[in-house]
Formats: structure tokens, sequence, C-alpha cells
């Protein structure tokens, strides 16, 4: 035993950091600590981390052992099945534990730290399968006053945290500062406007809080949802350095079981943090109205003949927007009749319209044509604005006539589109369902053709390929494909149609197929060569994933040790849903997990378009079916294991 280990395992006066409800209070232990104070007393300062905690049952079985190396000692704490559960160290030889690190299925996933060594907590992370976030607190309590990591999903998680509970410092921290514009260099008119956007964030919470029935005390945050972030170049002169930004993100909420939409908005990336420009607004089922775009990502001024004239905005278009902020202002709120709603719509595509009508330059009439068409689709899908149709029509044959060679044509029509098909899809009968999707692959299909270099044209191809292959007709869905691959190949639909064609031609080819371990580390499928694998591409909120998943745990005990495995590729984005329900439903296989859900790397190299898609390998590698279901596997995996198949 070292010197240093012999120091620390017979020390009398251990001094430990407890997180305890009182927040903090120091505890004097003997060494070691039993595994009662190890796991009952020394908590997270942050409650709602997902760590493993023993039952009571299982705590007799745990156990503490010493843990020294040439610069740290520590404890390590010990579950029933020899995993670590906890690891307290002292990092700086004074005697004082000041890293306090907890575990989920062996993974660190939070750590507290005492990093000016004042025998108080003032750091928290997050790691591995925990997440990202790097908070400080500075008061040393439990409130993040500043983040040093923290991704945009995260971001919006805290953000509805925040809100929820009606925690103005803790939005604070999540907005843009001064200090964030001074590191980005942003100056005059936009960082005023930034810094306007996210002012006051008490009275703002309040207002929005107020209309919506959306956000309050039970409110869990879901899923971050976004289009993919932008950058705008320094050569926009918007500052000093490129800036990456989330246009207009969503976040996805759940409150006593209704689902709820909360729009995060602008996000931007300010070294390793994202901060948001604006305070979350909750959007009501009868307030479809989005905000577009955000403060930084508008297109730049032309400027003017005469650079020392400052630009203005006519008084018309002045009292224009004055009238459709006032109208946003007053939009209905949840308990406004179906007329009142409508009549909402129809005033502001009216003011939008005047907009378009009276704006100076062909860049502004575009910009206030797509978020009027935007709106109304918005509403007519659902069903807020009955005359959102015909409202459509018209702009798309007021746009034919005056801009027939425009990109907004496609724009309007294909929303136009999109908008008429769920209409009719929710007025049909179940006899009717199948001649409106026949029109509807018809549309799309003339739509390809008469733009095909259309924003929205692989998107559209896309549609037409999955909703064949949904219908059994491979050979149109994988024409589609092709097609889509070929033409579009850097979208993201090509993207996703590559990894679909992929995956139709998997049968008596090698699956290839790696990525993180939710319990720690890499998975390589080939790593199972040898053993008949199951991979099921699943997620926590797929409802027939849930429902196989009792005769899947019976086929996986039955045969197991006849070589049979099973790895699970999860997709879904919040990762913190993950442990919860593998423990809940006592599931035992490993399970790889990438970030992004179906945008993550594994998901977009199969082109994954319905959960759960199951693959069967060989003990050669070699995949025998690549959309087999529980079914088929009760009577072919028997087969296969005594080698009869």
């Amino acid at each position: 035993m070292t010197d240093r280990h012999h120091h620390f395992a017979f020390s009398l006066t251990f001094l430990l950091v407890v997180a305890t409800t009182t927040l903090m209070e120091p505890l004097f232990a003997a060494d070691p600590p039993s595994t009662e104070l190890a796991l009952r007393r020394i908590r997270p300062v942050h409650r709602d981390v997902d760590i493993e905690h023993p039952t009571d049952a299982e705590l007799a079985q745990c156990r503490v052992e010493v843990e020294s190396t040439p610069k740290t000692s520590g404890w390590v704490v010990f579950g029933p099945h020899g995993q670590v559960l906890r690891r307290f160290v002292d990092t700086n030889g004074d005697g004082t534990v000041d890293q306090w690190s907890y575990y989920k299925h062996g993974l660190e996933v939070y750590r507290n730290l005492d990093a000016n060594f004042n025998k108080k907590v003032d750091q928290a992370r997050w790691l591995n399968s925990g997440g990202t976030k790097w908070g400080i607190m500075n008061r040393e309590d439990s409130r993040i006053d500043e983040w040093r990591v923290i991704s945009a999903e995260e971001a919006s998680e805290e953000a509805i945290k925040a809100m929820s509970k009606r925690d103005v410092s803790a939005l604070s921290a999540l907005l843009i500062s001064k200090t964030d514009i001074e590191k980005l260099s942003i100056q005059g008119d936009l960082a005023r406007d930034l810094l306007d956007s996210v002012s006051n964030p008490s009275q703002k919470m309040t207002a929005a809080l107020q209309k919506s029935a959306i956000l309050g005390a039970d409110t869990k945050w879901m899923r971050f949802d976004s289009n993919k972030p932008g950058l705008i170049p320094v050569s926009d002169g918007k500052a000093s350095q490129d800036i990456n930004v989330y246009e207009n993100a969503m976040a996805i909420v759940e409150t006593k079981g209704k689902p709820g939409l909360v729009q995060i908005g602008e996000l931007v990336r300010v070294g390793t943090t994202w901060k948001l420009t604006q305070i979350p607004q909750p959007l009501d089922s009868t307030t479809t109205q989005i905000t577009a775009g955000g403060i930084l990502m508008q297109p730049p001024l032309s400027p003017l003949h005469n650079n020392a004239t400052e630009l203005t905005v006519s008084p018309e278009m002045q009292k224009l927007l004055e009238q459709l902020q006032k109208l946003d202002s007053d939009s209905p709120d949840r308990s406004a009749s179906p007329a009142a709603v409508a009549q909402y719509h129809s005033r502001r595509a009216d003011i939008l319209t005047q907009l378009v009508n009276k704006a100076e330059t062909a860049k502004e009439r575009d910009q206030w044509t797509r978020q009027m068409v935007d709106g109304i689709a918005a509403a007519v899908q659902t069903n807020a604005y009955p005359d959102g149709i015909a409202r459509l029509k018209t702009i798309e044959s007021t746009i034919r006539r005056s801009q027939p060679n425009s990109s907004l044509v496609a724009y309007v029509v294909y929303r136009r589109m999109l908008s008429e098909y769920n209409l009719n899809l929710q007025k049909a009968s179940n006899e009717e369902r199948q001649t409106v999707t026949e029109n509807w692959l018809k549309e799309m299909e003339t739509f390809t053709r008469t733009y095909p270099k259309a924003d929205d044209t692989p998107d559209a191809m896309l549609q037409l390929a999955m909703t064949q292959e949904f219908r059994g007709k491979q050979p149109e869905a994988v024409k589609w494909y092709t097609e889509l691959a070929r033409a579009h190949s850097a979208t993201s639909s090509g993207i996703r149609a590559t990894g679909a064609l992929r995956r139709m031609n998997l049968e008596g080819k090698q699956l290839v197929l790696k990525g993180n371990n939710l319990r720690g580390g890499q998975l390589d499928v080939a790593s199972l060569r040898g053993k008949t694998t199951l991979v099921i591409f699943w997620a926590t909120w797929c409802k027939p994933c849930t429902e196989d998943l009792p005769q899947l745990k019976e086929l996986y005990r039955l045969h197991r040790s006849q070589s049979f495995e099973i790895v699970g590729v999860n997709i879904d984005t919040d990762i913190s849903r993950i442990a919860p329900y593998l423990k809940q439903h006592q599931i035992t296989w490993s399970q790889i997990h990438e970030p992004g859900g179906l945008e993550s790397k594994p998901a977009r190299d199969y082109g994954i378009i319905s959960l759960p898609t199951m693959f069967l390998i060989d003990t050669k590698g070699q995949v025998i079916s690549r959309n087999t279901t529980v079914e088929e596997l009760k009577e072919e995996l028997p087969k296969i294991l005594a080698g009869k198949s």
C-alpha cells in the first residue's frame, strides 16, 4: 500500500460534501463510508438525473472499496452485480472529496465538482448517455448560473423546464447575453435587436404562459424538433466569424398525457454552448401562427445609393406591421369559437397580402409571401381555416400570372397540395381513403416532373417512394428511391433514399452496423459473428415496438443458450427516456444509440421509415431477412438454430 493510499484509507476525518434536501451539509465520516451513507445520503445536486439506485434488498449486496492512483484517492461503490454505482474522489490530495460521480449501467452519467476546493459543489456535468451539459453554479447551490457546454437539444429541454417551473433565473442562463454578442462580434442594430428580444425575461415569460394551457408544472420535455442548422457566413457582415444558427426550433412537450408544441425559436452557437435569442412561445391547438425565421437569419438589406442615408420603412408598411403585431398579440385562445379562429387567420392573410403588395424589393415580397402561405397551410391542416384552400389557390393563380418563372410557384403549389391531401384524408371514409391517396400520388409525381429543381422536389420524391413501400409496391418504391438518390444525392432526402436502397437489397449481404453502446464504448454487430442475431430498430414512443416485447423476451430466454443474440438500435431523440424504459420492461440485450433520432446515422444508413424494423442475421454475418416479424421469428428461428433452414 502506498503512503498516499495508507493516509487516505485510515483518515478519521475525511470530509464529504453531501447533497441533501437542505442543499449542502458537511458530513464527517469514518473511513470507508457505509453503503447506506454512500447510496442514500450522498446525492446529486440535481435530483432529476437518471442514475442507478439499488433497492433496499440489493443494498446489502453492495460494497465500498478504497481506490488509489498516483494522483488521486477515493472510494468506489459497487452494485450487487459488480457494476460501479458511485465514485467519490479527492483529486488534489487535501484529504477532502471534491468530485462525486454517479453511474447508470456502469457508465458515469453525472458528476458534481468542487473546482475551487472550498468544500462546496460549484459545477455539474452530464456525461456519456446522460448528455453533454456542463453547468457552473457561481452561487454554489443547485442553480446553474451559466453553461460552459450545452447542445441545442439540451438548451431546448432546459428552457422548457425553466418555463414550466416559472424559473426566470434558469431561463436567463440560456438566453443570449451581451457577453455572447461581444464574443460573436455582433454590433449595431443587430446587437440591439438581440438584446431587446431577450430583455425583461420575467415579464415576457409571464405573458407567454398566461395565454396557454400547454406549459405547466407537470409539463415534460419530449424531444427537440428542427430542420438542420444553418450557417451565416462572415461575408454577410453580421459578425466577424461564421455563425451557426437553428432558425426556427420547436420543442414537443407533454402535459398530463396531452402533447403540445412550444416554439423555441432561434438558437445560436456561442463557442460550446447554444443560446436562445427569444423567449419560448407555447403554441395552442387553436393558435397555429408561427413566427418565421429569427433575428439573425434575415436577408441583409440592400444598401441605398447614398450610404449616409438611413434605411427606413414606409408609413404604409409600418402601419401594416403594427396591425399584424396587434392581431397576433390578440390571437384567439383555446376557448375561442371555430368562427373566431377562422376570422383571425383570414384577417392575418389579408394583412400579409397587403405587406406583399407594399414590399419594395423582390426579396421582401418573397419573404412575406412564404410567411403567408406557411400560416395558411398550417391553419388548413389543423382545421382552423375552412377557406384556406381557396385562399392558397388564389395566391397560386396570382403568382403564376405575375411571376411565372419564380420559385414561389412551386413553393405554393407544394403546400397547397399537402394541405388539400391532409384535409381530404380527414374527411374521407375508409372506402374513400385509397382513392384520395391515389390522386395525391399522381399529383406528387406531376409536381416532381414539372418542378425538377424545386427545393421541395426531393421531399416529394421521398414521399412517393415511402408511400409505395408502405403499400407493398416494392418495384415502384425502388424506382423512386433510385431516382431520388441519383438526382439529389446531397440532400437529406437523397441520403435517406440511398439508405433505403441499401436496406431493400440487404438479404444475402453482410450487415455493416456499429455505434455507441449505451453500456459504454462502441458496439459493432460484426463482433457477434458466430451467433444468429436479431437487430431491432425501435423507439420508446413506438407502440408496436412495446407490444412485441413480451414475445421477443420469451424468444431471447428460450434461445440465447443456442447462440441467439439481440441488438437494439434506439432512435429516440431524448436519450433520457431510454434507460427508464429498458428498466421498466426488463430489457437486457445491448443497445446502440446515436444522436439524431430518425436522422441518426444508423437510421439514415438504412433508410428506416417505420418501427419496428428487424433484420435477422446468420452466424456468418449475412442478412437472412431485412424485414422480419415476431410471428415469422417464432416459426423460423427454431429451424435456423437447429440448422434445418
